[in-house]
């Protein structure tokens, strides 16, 4: 009978760039979990059909990311699966992939300072989602408009950060000439009322006109100072050294020929 078996507890969606895993609680024992997907308007989904897992990957079910979603978790045991009675279930929240999914980091593909000008080019985070030409579809290509990006930025060594927005895939932003700067991007959807903000790409700096010692401090000062003693040292001790050891076999040569000739 069925009425004994328990059912899923703490269910929550987890979703980066449209890539959405199901993760539930307890671990099974003695009986398994298959999912099933509810849509508005599409047909029920089953995904992870007798599972000992705790999770369930859903993304390729999600296809229409406007879409409202719920999850059936059915806690069944195999030999019961062709039974007429339904097997205990609990229903997961609502999800909707396109107003719920959290915006990954944005890729920095290049980056200069000239002058008074940077330069950011970045790239969109990629969804599993493909194209009928077999390559894979962005977050801007789902987004739209919708999509926007922000880059932070901000004068090495102090706080002051400034920002821009824009919704091409670079940045040109003026800065102090000869200063270097430390930036990073963000994606954002403003029209969302949570999740507006996606995560942060790495930070990177510019090195324009930084010298050696800005760069690795008192270590290299202190490494160049002991090699130019060290080649100092060389250049008055070897002179003295060769020289005596050329006295040495002078010397040496001249009792060597008054030994002879004594002979």
């Amino acid at each position: 009978d069925y009425e004994d078996l328990p059912t899923a507890v703490n269910i929550t969606w987890s979703s980066i760039n449209f890539k959405t895993i199901l993760q539930w609680q307890p671990k099974p024992s003695g009986y398994f979990y298959t999912v099933e997907i509810h849509g508005q308007t599409s047909d029920v989904k089953r995904k992870c059909i007798l599972t000992s897992e705790t999770e369930c990957d859903v993304t390729d079910v999600l296809r229409n990311v406007k879409e409202t979603y719920t999850a059936h978790i059915l806690s069944v045991r195999p030999a019961e699966m062709d039974n007429f009675e339904e097997p205990p279930f609990a229903v997961s929240e609502k999800f909707t992939p396109y107003s719920q999914t959290l915006i990954g980091k944005p890729e920095i593909k290049d980056y200069s300072q000239k002058g008074s000008k940077l330069n950011v080019v970045f790239k969109d985070p990629l969804t599993p989602y493909i194209f009928p030409n077999g390559s894979f579809q962005s977050i801007q290509d789902i987004f739209q408009h919708n999509l926007e990006y922000k880059l932070y930025y901000w004068k090495d060594q102090s706080s002051g950060k400034k920002d821009v927005t824009t919704k091409s895939h670079n940045f040109e932003v003026s800065v102090d000439s000869g200063k270097n700067y430390c930036f990073y991007v963000q994606g954002l959807i403003p029209s969302r009322r949570e999740n507006r903000n996606g995560q942060e790409s790495t930070v990177h700096c510019t090195s324009v006109g930084r010298s050696i010692l800005d760069e690795y401090g008192t270590e290299v000062f202190i490494i160049l100072a002991v090699v130019a003693v060290a080649v100092i040292t060389l250049a008055i001790v070897l002179p003295v050294v060769l020289c005596k050891r050329k006295k040495a076999r002078k010397a040496r040569a001249v009792r060597e020929k008054e030994l002879l000739n004594g002979v």
